[in-house]
């Protein structure tokens, strides 16, 4: 009995950290898309993928940031998305507020802090 795994697209510039997210999700059962580092790259990647989840940051490469690549996302899918970012300033947590994100977390994170917020959609019983 074999179950698709759910598909989630990794957007951090830090190829570290995205390792790192992308081994905490694979742990919960996720297939990743990972090492994206530019918010044009997420849109497109989005559009052609279709996922179940987006993890963003919101300092990337190029010239949009996480937020606004998610706003873009937004014209075509109300995919979950949590974001993991240095920003805690009330300027972007304001910001993300427009694209419904799951959740909001302050780096560094551990594995617990994503599993929840995780939990809070998907349910990643055995």
């Amino acid at each position: 009995m074999s179950k698709d795994k759910k598909k989630v697209i990794i957007v951090e510039d830090d190829l570290i950290l995205n390792l790192l997210y992308e081994s905490y999700l694979e742990r919960l059962g996720f297939q990743t898309e990972g090492e994206l580092v530019y918010g044009k790259t997420a849109i497109e990647t989005a559009k052609k993928i279709d996922p179940d989840l987006i993890i963003m940051d919101i300092s990337l490469e190029g010239e949009i940031d996480g937020i606004e690549a998610m706003n873009k996302i937004r014209e075509f899918s109300d995919v979950p998305v949590i974001y993991i970012t240095g920003n805690s300033d009330p300027y972007h947590v304001e910001r993300s507020k427009d694209t419904n994100p799951l959740d909001y977390l302050t780096k560094p994170i551990e594995f617990e802090d994503l599993k929840v917020s995780v939990e809070k959609h998907f349910s990643t019983d055995s």
